[in-house]
């Protein structure tokens, strides 16, 4: 099966993504939304999971706008590069892009959405400003400068109470500008639910798993 796929924003944009389909129809769609690290293994990984619960996952590279083919090893010249690459991004291109993947997920059901690290905050537009039926949003760091946007989807919000990116005083200002969104916190750090990081938690990674497959389950029945 090819698990690629070519995705043209509004703009006229074009970049790839890739996509796990399940044996059988899927049951729904998952767009998965990168790290700063590109749609590398981890991010493949996931869509692999979500394939084997039974959803077609679609992880689109948002960095083609910059560089096509983005793939970042969790090392400090990874970390440099894809912090270089965000800084390039446009807040509203990516969200394009994103609009484009969910679109095409649309081919597969009803959509969801599940973003990590810098994908967190992006699956907070998502929520706010796309039309999928389920965000879920794991350590995004940058969530509390759009707190003035509010998600019109069900949403769900993983953090860690380790992560020196993330304060805990930002997760508490989530949590009181829209107090009817899930928040949890776990004991890991940023990153807790990567095994390919240093920072990886297992006990927390697969309690967040557990926790976003049944809130997928219940909001795209």
């Amino acid at each position: 099966m090819d698990n690629s796929l070519t995705l043209t924003a509004n703009d006229g944009h074009q970049l790839a993504a890739y996509c796990a389909q399940p044996e059988n129809k899927p049951r729904a769609a998952i767009v998965v939304i990168q790290e700063i690290f590109g749609v590398n293994g981890h991010i493949r990984d996931i869509c692999d999971r979500l394939a084997a619960q039974g959803y077609a996952a679609v992880a689109p590279a948002l960095f083609d706008r910059i560089e096509p083919g983005v793939e970042l090893d969790y090392d400090e010249p990874g970390v440099a590069r894809g912090r270089d690459l965000k800084a390039a991004m446009i807040w509203e291109n990516a969200v394009a892009d994103l609009a484009a993947a969910v679109d095409a997920a649309r081919q597969f059901g009803a959509v969801g959405v599940v973003g990590f690290c810098w994908g967190g905050s992006l699956a907070w537009l998502a929520a706010t400003r796309l039309n999928s039926e389920v965000v879920v949003g794991f350590y995004g760091g940058q969530i509390v400068d759009f707190l003035d946007e509010t998600p019109n989807c069900p949403m769900l919000l993983h953090f860690g109470e380790q992560d020196t990116a993330i304060p805990l005083a930002d997760v508490e200002k989530i949590r009181l500008a829209h107090p009817r969104i899930p928040v949890h916190l776990y004991p890991g750090g940023h990153g807790f639910n990567c095994d390919r990081r240093a920072s990886y938690h297992a006990d927390s990674a697969a309690l967040a798993w557990d926790r976003t497959m049944e809130f997928l389950r219940k909001n795209l029945a």
